[in-house]
């Protein structure tokens, strides 16, 4: 399978080539265009129940579309997310990662995607109740809003709430406040997430939460 992304930070999009009897998984509604000989399966997320999960508590939809070349000849199509954003292609070797709830946009056959409990700081933080969590080995594409970069971290690091987007499984997230308790709200920055461990996060350089506090200044 290949697959490129395009268009980054702004407009990320794949373009993706599938031989014959390849096959690709992605969220509901990333398909943009394919080629005719590429049969569409929507499937329901490990059953009714891990579906459910997903959907409300990994703000992931219910179903999961699997795209088979089901042609003799090479086949194309263009995946995409719903917000204008990066898209970030991470290769796993029998690895995890954790995303945050919407990140997932696609994946090959031999990733599993589930969900884990991230906690009531996560919660609190405004970036779920749960995680997803990306496990197995093959390519696997996530986004978000604006620009994604990829930051390893040694030791300590403060994170506006909001922006994580996804992060290796040794890390570790606690909330707390910004500053003192007068500064943290005064400034604006209110509640931030330090990440602790060893290991890589990425980080998104916008936050669709930040952009709708923008746009309510002018209702």
């Amino acid at each position: 399978m290949q697959l490129i992304v395009h268009g980054k930070p702004a407009f990320g999009y794949a373009s993706v080539v599938l031989e014959p009897g390849e096959k690709i998984i992605t969220e509901s509604g990333a398909m943009a265009t394919m080629s005719p000989n590429i049969d569409l399966e929507a499937k329901l997320n490990g059953g009714l129940i891990k579906g459910i999960l997903r959907k409300y508590f990994g703000s992931e939809s219910l179903f999961l579309n699997t795209f088979t070349n089901k042609g003799t000849q090479s086949a194309e199509m263009t995946i995409t997310q719903p917000t204008p954003g990066d898209l970030i292609l991470k290769e796993l070797n029998n690895e995890t990662i954790f995303l945050q709830p919407s990140a997932f946009v696609a994946c090959e056959t031999g990733v599993s995607q589930g969900l884990s409990f991230a906690g009531f700081t996560s919660f609190i933080a405004r970036e779920g109740l749960f995680k997803v969590k990306i496990s197995g080995t093959g390519k696997v594409l996530f986004g978000a809003y604006g620009a994604i970069h990829e930051k390893e971290v040694k030791g300590e690091l403060i994170v506006d709430t909001g922006h994580l987007v996804a992060y290796e499984p040794q890390m570790n997230l606690k909330l707390q406040l910004s500053g003192g308790i007068i500064s943290s709200f005064t400034s604006g920055e209110g509640l931030v997430t330090r990440v602790q461990g060893n290991g890589k996060i990425w980080i998104q350089t916008r936050s669709l939460q930040g952009l709708g506090s923008w746009i309510n200044k002018f209702l």
